[in-house]
């Protein structure tokens, strides 16, 4: 290893250490040994600590061993005649920095919170610290899927603003996170782009961390709780946590500026975990392959060049398709907002006739690849002014299917929002569409909706779409006229769905994705059952086994019924104890109280039997209080994740309360005793609609308790006493 490197990392993390030695000595002055420390809302305590040490920091005291570990790493300060020959020492010392940084940070929450802790800078802070859980679940299992395929940690500052949106916009397109922190002369990438009007946080996958250069374990952290939680990695087993890491998250380290002792010291730690740096500047460079699998410092690299060399060299595998349009393109930008200062156009939102339409047609009657516009296109018009919009997609293809329409329809939302400057929301007859002035000024026009939608169709769909045809309607009659058809098309699918049940069909479809980090897990969605993420249907599951079938989603038939009520088959038992491991033996699909679907860790809402009120409570991920259970979501969804069968728990998609199968096993929806009293808004019309289906009444949503009731059961059944809930009355659930 380069002596000079190795020198300033060992002398940047002996600074660190002893600014973690001073942080906690007030600390503990101030607050004392026993007062409580945490990153806030995140079961994962300081996670490099936790993932590599295996140390759960509860209270301050708990910091004590974790600073004389780091202490007992750091390797002596080497003479500038000293040769470093290996990368040992600096590792060690790298490693060091990383706990002494999580000290640090986690002592300047017990003041006066540095951060907005929310998912997007606020008008009054630019930084957001550490990633609560229901990011880490939201965002982390992008990283699984390949949605996302790594992220760049970017630390300090570009030389120019310009320089600054052009190397963001390029880690956007490949679909990367960005992460920022540390300082450059006093300034940060993030300050850069929020000057350039920039639109920066989770959502948009700029997320800036903090400005002080401890902050830069945040990025680490995040990558110590992927392996964790997606990974099955138990805390302290250090080695395949970097290993994990090395082979799993493709990230890297970007230096942009004067790279100091502290800096090198970052670039040490994320070395250990795999995480190469580049550097735009002229630092020495350590070109053999070890731990990184190719070259662990890159310097001077070309601002043009900066982000493709990165990627070259920490062996990430990028596949975009480039879409033919003027602007930026990926699902980075589908976070993005376009507000009416900044609109040029718009469409629909109840403000023009709008709507969206994929049909399927015969062969002779889809021309692959045409385009065409059929009234004025937006250059027609004043700036801020408004069209009627109706895009129509023709497809045809050997193994397409009418049920298939929806599922591509759906598809249209993201695609559209993929591109920099389009904002879209909604669906069917009710979107909303704007194209930014910057769009606009770069050449964005409406034929460009037509090559987005026919470039993705035909990439993410080319196993069932042999032609694709797109035309976009600004008429306003032809718009009316369109509408109407679509809405008749909409009409049968609705009539379709509602007929679909788990009674009319033959065949389920499982959905192993989280099988990366539930290796015993497999999900299996039904027609009456969404998938426990929320985002599969079974439509969704049989088109993604017609276009890939080889892919996470199989058929499992529907044979040899063993209990109707309780939902359980011999043949789904066969299938899912195959692709368990012979870990689970029987499942009933209907009840949560015996042998109940497994969950992974992803589902959008938890269930728990409540016995002294006879009931369920349903907590959604969202609410971070204290639940009837005496645990928080988090708490639950480490007790209940993983795999494993847990009898009345159980994970859910949110969409699976509107269905006519909602665990009838225990008694169905009358069963719900407490739920967060914005869940239950939330929820509102799908349960009333139940509940006057089901004869409950109306009223029915109001006799379910929330927080406000209280969050013990002791609290909560003298409310269901009071309001004659039905569960007190139905069979004992125990």
């Amino acid at each position: 290893m380069s002596k000079i490197i190795a020198s300033a990392a060992i002398r940047g993390a002996h600074q660190i250490v002893a600014r973690a030695e001073e942080s906690l000595r007030r600390a503990l002055e101030k607050y004392g040994s026993e007062a409580p420390v945490a990153f806030p809302n995140t079961g994962y305590y300081l996670p490099v600590i936790y993932g590599i040490l295996g140390i759960p920091v509860e209270k301050i005291g708990d910091l004590r061993p974790v600073l004389e570990e780091a202490k007992n790493l750091l390797p002596p300060v080497p003479s500038e005649r000293c040769w470093l020959p290996y990368l040992g020492p600096a590792l060690d010392a790298g490693m060091a920095a990383l706990f002494a940084d999580e000290i640090i940070e986690a002592t300047k929450y017990l003041d006066s919170s540095p951060y907005t802790m929310t998912s997007s800078p606020t008008p009054d802070n630019l930084w957001l610290g550490a990633a609560d859980d229901v990011i880490l679940r939201k965002r982390g299992i992008e990283f699984v899927d390949g949605t996302a395929p790594g992220f760049a940690a970017i630390v300090g500052a570009a030389p120019t603003n310009e320089i600054a949106v052009k190397i963001a916009r390029e880690l956007q397109e490949k679909n990367l996170y960005v992460f920022m922190s540390a300082a450059t002369d006093g300034k940060n990438i993030a300050e850069q782009l929020q000057e350039e009007g920039v639109e920066l946080g989770w959502e948009t996958r700029l997320v800036p961390f903090g400005k002080d250069i401890t902050a830069t374990v945040f990025s680490l952290g995040f990558a110590t709780r992927a392996a964790l939680s997606f990974g099955g990695v138990k805390p302290g087993d250090f080695r395949r946590v970097l290993l994990y890491n090395k082979n799993r998250i493709f990230a890297f380290v970007l230096a942009l500026g004067l790279v100091d002792d502290e800096k090198y010291a970052q670039a040490a730690g994320a070395i250990n975990f795999g995480f190469p740096t580049i550097a735009d500047t002229d630092i020495p460079e350590i070109l053999p392959t070890g731990v990184c699998t190719y070259e662990h410092v890159v310097s001077n690299v070309p601002h043009d060049k900066i982000v493709s060399r990165a990627i070259e060299v920490r062996g990430l595998k990028i596949t975009v398709t480039k879409v033919p349009i003027p602007v930026a393109f990926g699902p980075a930008f589908e976070g993005e907002t376009v507000r009416k200062g900044d609109m040029h156009a718009e469409f629909g939102g109840q403000r023009t006739p709008a709507f969206e339409l994929v049909r399927m047609r015969a062969a002779e009657d889809v021309e692959d690849g045409r385009i065409e516009l059929i009234g004025p296109d937006i250059d027609t018009i004043p700036e801020g002014g408004r069209l009627p919009l109706g895009i129509v997609v023709d497809v045809y293809g050997r193994k397409m299917q009418e049920d298939f329409e929806p599922v591509l329809e759906r598809r249209m939302h993201y695609f559209i929002n993929y591109a920099q400057g389009l904002w879209h929301i909604g669906q069917r007859d009710i979107t909303w569409v704007r194209i930014s002035k910057s769009a606009f000024k770069q050449g964005i026009r409406l034929r460009h909706f037509g090559d987005i939608l026919y470039a993705k169709m035909k990439s993410e769909f080319a196993s069932i779409l042999d032609r694709v045809q797109v035309t976009i309607y600004t008429d306003e009659q032809a718009v009316l006229e369109m509408r109407e058809e679509a809405r008749r098309t909409y009409a049968r699918r609705d009539l379709r769905l509602k007929a679909l049940s788990d009674d009319a069909v033959d065949t389920f479809y499982s959905c192993t994705l989280c099988q990366s980090f539930a290796p015993t897990h497999v999900c299996v969605v039904l027609p009456e059952r969404v998938g426990l993420c929320g985002s599969v249907s079974w439509l969704d599951a049989k088109a993604a086994y017609e276009i890939n079938p080889h892919g996470c989603n199989q058929p499992v038939p529907k044979k040899d019924v063993i209990d109707p009520v309780k939902g359980q088959w011999r043949s789904c038992n066969e299938f899912i104890y195959q692709n368990s491991r012979g870990s689970i033996e029987a499942v009933n699909f209907y009840t949560i109280m015996e042998n109940p679907l497994t969950s992974c860790g992803c589902f959008e809402a938890i269930m728990v039997v409540m016995p002294e009120c006879n009931g369920f409570m349903i907590v959604n991920r969202e609410y971070s209080g204290m639940t009837p259970s005496g645990m928080t979501f988090s708490t639950l969804a480490g007790t209940i994740g993983g795999g494993i069968q847990t009898p009345g728990f159980m994970g859910i998609g949110k969409a699976y309360l509107a269905s006519k199968k909602f665990v009838i096993g225990d008694g169905g929806l009358a069963r719900i005793t407490w739920m967060p009293k914005e869940f239950k808004e939330q929820m509102r019309p799908i349960l009333e609609e139940r509940a006057e289906e089901l004869g409950l009444g109306k009223d029915f949503v109001d006799k379910i308790a929330d927080e406000t009731v209280g969050i013990t059961a002791e609290e909560i059944l003298p409310f269901l006493e009071e309001k004659g809930h039905p569960a007190l009355t139905m069979e004992p659930l125990i």
